[in-house]
């Protein structure tokens, strides 16, 4: 399979190094530095392209390779204000794309088991939820887009919850996220369930970028040859 890599920083030569070890092809190789290069000549020398940039640009990225007929995997956060008209653009091209804040098997299957936690704890409202999530100091957006997708999940079940926010708050109804930027440190998320009596807590701690790399290899080689709009759940679960 022949790759374009939008986005060339750490993560991307992460992937690049799993993909070629997978025997995949890097056709073209996008960073800050070559813009120029990002052509529609070139992007269709691949069958998938594989996107990490950042809130500002991913809207466009994605948008081009549709354009241009190409399959496209994202990871990047921030820009889902813009969902609406991309997944318009992505129905009339008849395009192919798949997205996901997170393509770590890990991270996926704790999506799963955070939905099923805050299912079992919303008969209990003695237990305050709340997150946390720990970042390196290079990230751009905080709450992370894994938090935030982990926070719609417990707001989705917790009906006393009515919104998330990125700060300490006193109001009940508040699904407080607190986000910490150190270094190093490739990514924790923690969930919280908090009463006089006892804490549950469960976490997810990323030790290198490897997972989320070999995720987003594992999503392009499930996005090759199809189209429509998919998301990580259905490489894993096939739903």
């Amino acid at each position: 399979m022949k790759i374009a890599l939008i986005g060339y920083g750490k993560m991307g030569k992460a992937i690049e190094e799993i993909a070629i070890a997978k025997g995949h092809e890097i056709v073209l190789k996008i960073n800050i530095d070559n813009t120029e290069d990002f052509t529609d000549e070139s992007i269709k020398k691949a069958d998938v392209a594989i996107e990490f940039t950042g809130p500002e640009t991913a809207a466009a990225n994605i948008s081009k390779c549709i354009k241009a007929g190409v399959a496209i995997v994202s990871g990047s956060t921030g820009w889902l204000t813009q969902w609406e008209t991309v997944a318009q653009l992505i129905e009339e091209k008849n395009g192919a794309f798949l997205y996901s804040s997170n393509y770590s098997v890990g991270v996926n299957l704790f999506f799963e088991l955070n939905k099923y936690l805050a299912e079992l704890m919303e008969p209990y409202p003695e237990y305050n939820v709340s997150l946390e999530e720990i970042h390196h100091t290079q990230k751009k957006d905080a709450p992370s887009g894994t938090a935030i997708t982990l926070a719609e999940q417990v707001l989705q079940a917790i009906k006393s919850k009515k919104q998330w926010v990125n700060q300490p708050s006193e109001n009940k109804e508040d699904l407080v996220i607190l986000s910490e930027r150190i270094d190093p440190a490739p990514g924790t998320h923690k969930i919280m369930y908090h009463s006089a009596i006892d804490d549950i807590e469960i976490i997810h701690t990323a030790h290198n970028r490897k997972g989320f790399a070999g995720g987003a290899v594992l999503a392009a080689e499930f996005l090759h040859n199809k189209s429509g709009i998919f998301t990580m759940k259905d490489v894993l679960f096939g739903e």
